[in-house]
């Protein structure tokens, strides 16, 4: 221990819950919000500097209770050390605490036993390990004496002993918890986009500021009131409303895909899924149902199909009387070696054990094997990854199954590799069972050699019924997707095939054979017809794909269950963990989890994802038309030399963005995907694009601004007010509460109008967003109540308006449905011009 410390993992750094929260704090959209709020405090408007604090920390708490399930990966690695362990120390059998074990202890392993560090086995007598935790491969490994067996993963048969050869940090499963911590997360798109809108938001915040600052100096304001007056502009243009409107909507979201059986643990990755451009996945229960059962036997007189139910004892078979009689031969000997079996619970068959275990009793009960009892077994040679066979000796014979190139490479007679490759093809994962003589006092190799072939087993774990339309959706959607799989590169590929994962010019990747170079592998990888890499995937190898997937400009989906998916989980935009069959380390370093491990699931992710993406374009629209219509008032203000008065103040434009703006911005964000959301990367426009910008600044805004200073000067003039002259403060009052009811139902009327950037709002179907309804009827009341109770009502600044103010506010609602109508129309007509200049080009046809 003095040399290599205790056996235990390295405790990993991680923020504190103290640090996570002040996370929230600190990201540009905050930053901005907290540079508002102390210029507001500068201007002399301490309440509403208060508000915009309150903002910022309700949205900390509400995104900190969403998020807070900190990244404990590295650190769950180390509950998969078990707290004690036997030891033969000074010739006695001891218990120890397994942290005070050190190179050299003698461990003994017994059944159900978590192995406590790295060993090499000294004895094995018949010693499986399930080693899924590590390889991600689910089939037990026997290991024999020599051979080392890893910490953290269980021994599920036999017995055995081994000397300690690595503890602690020097342990297999502590360099896969190292490639964990070096794998960073990277900024999510949305994160990115959103800073960009931020900074955009700022510099035309500060600039609108500054400008309208000098253009009051030059009206005659002092400088004290000029700078006052420009902070203020700029706090105003501030949408205070967009932060908590992104959170909210992205739990929404997360909210969603929970109801789809998928677990979003970082709130970003919902709106991720909606930009992914690639997909790896594996295989096994992710695109199968993961329930071998044994379809197809060859046999040296025939071959038989089987067609039967679950794992129940009957089956209907084809096959002539020879055939079945070999093939019940070959049953009885295979199931002798194997330890998986089918039990009957109530009135159904259920497996117990390894699966292809399982469907081997399985279909030795169908063929009408296994009537004797079992033979007592003399011998027994351990599977491991390099032989790929095992072997016992029943009574001076002995059973051989295997991999088929293994066990065929040991047999007389002529070699039906033409009958594992058809197999294979075909999607079947074959098992070949051979038959040998071995009696004692014989080199133990004898039991492999000289082998007759007695079957080979055609297994089937069927494709789950959906995942072939999932597929169909990704191609839709220009999603690529890999299959990584431990399982034969032959049976990945017909799987792949059978589903529609790989077309005619897919590829097919060996693991052990990958392209050294980055750009040549990714260039493999990146193709339209998808690709298959098989077998045995290494940590680094599949951490390795997401890197040089994401240096070609994908957005990548990695899905995995086993400990050494996790560090390849981290490196891609978004990991996917198995929520069935995945361990709690790969949970941990996962964005996502799927709930039923289901392909499928993570289709209707992206479906969702999209949406959202669809929703923040919306609800953006939605607050920068308002910011305009905001920023107006000001504007006029300032370039009449104050002959026109302030329309609206900083607190009512608080009032707008916090209060009725809010909840029509978080209803745009449960908009529902439409139609065409899976059609095309919809995600290579920019979150904010030159097209969003024109309809919301310079059409819906300006129509937003010229409805209220028109009711604020109609109003104003019908009280006998007169250009250049000094209103009295009711007159200006009613004026402004005026003016302040325009843009509020103006925004109404613009949150329908957000619903869709190419439909006009009658073509809408209101059932489909009736939350939208709801929110603008809320939107109504608070304006009654920031207009009608009269304490609020002098704190904001404005009053109850006229009968004429209340008119024309309302005109804004038909106005701005119009022209964001006739804009559309527009837009649309040029849309279709340039596709028929496009086609005529094309064809070579007049221009």
């Amino acid at each position: 221990m003095a040399v290599d410390g205790p056996n235990q993992l390295p405790a990993p750094r991680r923020p504190s819950a103290l640090r996570h929260f002040g996370k929230q704090f600190t990201h540009l959209l905050a930053i901005l919000l907290w540079v508002a709020s102390g210029l507001a405090l500068l201007a002399g408007q301490p309440a509403l500097a208060v508000a915009i604090v309150v903002v910022i920390v309700l949205n900390a708490i509400f995104a900190f209770a969403q998020e807070y399930r900190a990244d404990r990966s590295a650190e769950r690695l180390s509950a998969l050390l078990p707290i004690s362990a036997r030891v033969r120390r000074d010739a006695q059998l001891r218990v120890i605490d397994a942290t005070q074990l050190v190179r050299g202890d003698v461990v003994v392993l017994r059944s159900g036993d978590r192995i406590s560090a790295d060993l090499i086995l000294t004895v094995s007598h018949a010693l499986a390990v399930d080693e899924s935790m590590v390889s991600g491969e689910s089939v037990a490994v026997q290991h024999a004496a020599g051979e080392l067996v890893v910490a953290g993963t269980f021994v599920v048969q036999g017995e055995g002993e081994g000397v300690v050869n690595a503890t602690g940090a020097y342990t297999t499963i502590a360099g896969i918890a190292a490639l964990t911590r070096q794998a960073r997360r990277h900024p999510s798109p949305l994160t990115v986009q959103l800073n960009r809108v931020v900074k955009i938001i700022a510099v035309i915040a500060i600039i609108a500021g500054a400008m309208l600052g000098i253009a009051g100096l030059g009206m005659g304001l002092a400088p004290t009131q000029a700078f006052l007056f420009a902070v203020g502009v700029t706090v105003a243009l501030v949408p205070e409303g967009l932060l908590p409107t992104v959170t909210l909507s992205l739990a929404r979201g997360a909210s969603l895909m929970a109801g789809r059986n998928a677990l979003v643990r970082q709130l970003d990755a919902v709106e991720t899924l909606g930009a992914t451009t690639y997909i790896c996945t594996d295989k096994t229960g992710t695109l199968t149902q993961n329930r071998m059962a044994v379809v197809e036997v060859w046999t040296p007189a025939g071959t038989a199909l089987l067609e039967g139910t679950g794992y129940e004892p009957t089956a209907r078979i084809q096959a002539s009387p020879e055939v079945i009689d070999r093939m019940r031969g070959a049953a009885e000997s295979a199931v002798q070696c194997v330890h998986g079996r089918v039990v009957q619970q109530g009135t159904t068959w259920v497996a117990e054990g390894d699966a292809m275990e399982a469907a081997v009793h399985a279909w030795s009960l169908r063929v009408g094997g296994n009537l004797k009892p079992e033979e007592p077994i003399q011998l027994q040679l351990a599977y491991t990854a390099d032989r790929m066979l095992s072997s016992v000796v029943l009574a001076g014979r002995s059973v051989v199954r295997g991999a088929p190139e293994a066990v065929l490479s040991r047999r007389l007679g002529s070699v039906p590799l033409d009958v594992v490759k058809d197999l294979a093809e075909r999607g079947r994962l074959v098992l070949a069972v051979a038959e040998g003589a071995w009696h004692p006092g014989e080199p133990e190799s004898k039991a492999e050699t000289g082998l007759t072939l007695l079957a080979l087993i055609g297994f089937e774990d069927p494709p789950r019924p959906d995942v072939a339309e999932a597929l169909a959706a990704c191609r839709s959607a220009d999603i690529k997707v890999a299959m990584i799989t431990g399982d034969h590169r032959g049976t990945a590929a017909a799987v792949a095939r059978e589903v529609g994962l790989l077309g005619e010019r897919g590829i097919v990747l060996e693991a052990n054979r990958l392209p050294t170079d980055d750009e040549e592998l990714a260039a493999c990888l990146d193709r339209e017809d998808g690709a298959v890499v098989a077998p045995r995937v290494t940590p680094g190898q599949k951490l390795r794909i997401a890197r040089v997937l994401r240096a070609r400009g994908h957005i990548v989906a990695m899905t995995g269950d086993g400990v050494n998916d996790a560090p390849a989980l981290r490196e891609a935009d978004v990991g996917v963990a198995m929520g069935l069959s995945g361990s709690d380390v790969t949970k941990a370093a996962a964005d996502l989890v799927l709930l039923d491990d289901h392909f499928a699931t993570i289709v209707n992710a992206v479906e969702l994802g999209r949406a959202t993406f669809a929703n923040v374009r919306r609800f953006l629209t939605y607050h920068l038309t308002d910011n305009v219509a905001e920023l107006a008032p000001f504007a006029a203000w300032v370039l009449t030399g104050g002959k026109l008065p302030l329309a609206i103040g900083v607190l009512q434009i608080l009032a707008l963005d916090i209060g009725t703006d809010m909840l029509p911005a978080l209803a745009l964000g449960a908009e529902p995907p439409n139609r065409r959301i899976m059609s095309g990367r919809v995600r290579q426009r920019s979150l904010v694009d030159g097209r969003l910008l024109r309809r919301a600044l310079l059409v819906l805004g300006v129509t937003e601004a010229v409805c209220a200073l028109t009711t604020f000067v109609a109003v104003l003039s019908s009280r006998g007010w007169t250009w250049g002259s000094t209103p009295a403060a009711t007159t200006l009052a009613i004026a402004s509460g005026s003016a302040f009811a325009a843009i509020a139902l103006g925004q109404m009327a613009n949150a329908f109008a957000c619903r869709s950037e190419t439909q006009p709002v009658w073509r809408q179907r209101l059932g489909t967003n009736r939350l939208l309804v709801g929110a603008v009827t809320a939107e109504l009341v608070l304006l009654g109540v920031f207009l009608g109770f009269p304490p609020l009502a002098r704190l904001l600044g404005g009053s109850w308006p006229s009968a004429l103010g209340w008119a024309l506010a309302f005109c804004a609602v038909p106005i701005l449905i119009i022209v964001d109508a006739s804009y559309k129309a527009l837009r649309r007509s040029r849309s279709r011009e340039l596709a028929v200049a496009s086609v005529r080009i094309t064809s070579g046809g007049p221009r």
